[in-house]
């Protein structure tokens, strides 16, 4: 017995010891099998039976898929830094070309949430259990998060889409606020099976004009088609392949929810922006619209001399629009715990999610409230001086 044990090999704790097994005599030949050793077996205590039961039942509940969604923190990526590039080389993640950029130190931080759940990947007790404890995760129903009946591929093909629109309006809020004239376009993106547009419109196609109305934004756009007889073809001057293209489409009625009717092309369409120069991000394996907010400033200060930031890390988080105002968007805790653990000073919040940080400010950063733009780059270059005392905060 080695040392420290407190029972011999197949004896319970409460019996007296066993005799020793005699040694066999040398020569004799018998099998292990065919010899009784002395030992007991050990009968099912309710105790045993107790412990099997709670063991099965563990082994279960952490496979058994539930309808729930986990946030957790996620990484923090620098707007400033570089990424590997298809030959292994390391490029910039936001790359500007045939203007010039000023280097630059510091980072800005957008920040990410990983999700545990939703469609294709289920969540269990397990999982559930270890997010109840951390106060770091969230738990919610599947159904608040995802839309009824969505696969994972309509998931990830929305959050793509996402993302490419908020890089879109990131990068004409920050030219914008350079100076630079960024003008507004209109984008056919899908023409319906069956629409009346088909075979006269593409997707691809930037709207210039709708019945001799300057298409300026898709509200206009629509505007512009009610004012056709349904059935009627309306004029649509379009550039198509770099070239202008003037098309003649049929317009259709369809009814309203209210059971109107109106005037239709069967066409979707989205707001893009005529750039006077590329700028292309690269976020990686990250898809939503949450990350505008950084885009922006980030594209902002590689266009103009001098460090943003100071040299400081700063994350932050939140959509932006045409007009540059900030929205706000989900799992804000668990972005702000990912920009503390990844090494960032300060957070830049959106106003709109003041509420969700009503127990007031997180240890180890300190988080700054955001409505707009203008309001993001003045806190910035605040901190970035060292006039943190009076910047606002939720």
């Amino acid at each position: 017995m080695g040392r420290g044990a407190t029972v011999t090999e197949g004896v319970h704790p409460s019996a007296p010891p066993t005799d020793p097994v005699p040694r066999e005599p040398e020569g004799t030949e018998q099998t292990r099998a065919g010899r009784h050793t002395g030992r007991r077996s050990r009968p099912w205590t309710p105790l045993a039976v107790g412990i099997a039961i709670a063991f099965l039942l563990g082994a279960l509940v952490s496979v058994i898929p539930l309808p729930y969604a986990v946030l957790q923190p996620g990484p923090a990526t620098n707007v400033l830094g570089s990424t590997s590039g298809k030959d292994g080389a390391q490029v910039p993640r936001i790359d500007i070309a045939q203007a010039p950029t000023y280097p630059t130190t510091g980072a800005l931080d957008f920040t990410t949430v990983r999700v545990l759940g939703g469609p294709g990947y289920r969540v269990n007790a397990m999982d559930l259990l270890v997010a109840w404890i951390s106060p770091d995760q969230d738990v919610h129903p599947a159904e608040e998060l995802f839309p009824p009946q969505a696969t994972k591929e309509q998931v990830a093909e929305e959050n793509k889409a996402e993302m490419t629109s908020s890089q879109h309006e990131a990068a004409a809020v920050a030219l914008r606020a350079t100076g630079r004239t960024v003008p507004t376009v209109v984008k056919v993106v899908q023409v319906a099976d069956g629409a009346p547009a088909t075979g006269e419109l593409k997707p691809g196609d930037v709207l210039i004009s709708v019945g001799g109305v300057p298409a300026s934004d898709p509200a206009g756009v629509r505007a512009a088609i009610q004012r056709v007889t349904a059935g009627q073809p309306v004029e649509v001057v379009v550039t198509r392949d770099g070239a202008r293209t003037t098309t003649h489409p049929k317009t259709g009625t369809t009814t309203n929810p209210d059971g109107t009717s109106r005037t239709y092309l069967g066409i979707v369409l989205s707001t893009d922006y005529d750039l006077p120069f590329p700028v292309t991000i690269d976020a990686g394996n990250v898809g939503g619209p949450s990350a505008g907010l950084m885009f922006a400033l980030g594209i902002y200060d590689k266009l103009t001399e001098g460090a943003l930031t100071g040299g400081r890390t700063i994350a932050g988080t939140g959509t932006i629009d045409d007009a540059g105002t900030v929205g706000s968007i989900g799992g804000i805790r668990q972005k702000i715990a990912g920009a503390r653990d990844a090494g960032a000073d300060f957070f830049l919040a959106p106003a709109g999610n003041c509420a969700d940080l009503s127990g007031g400010q997180p240890a180890g950063i300190r988080v700054v409230k955001v409505s707009a733009f203008a309001d993001a780059l003045a806190d910035v270059e605040a901190i970035a001086a060292g006039r943190t005392d009076d910047l606002p905060h939720c």
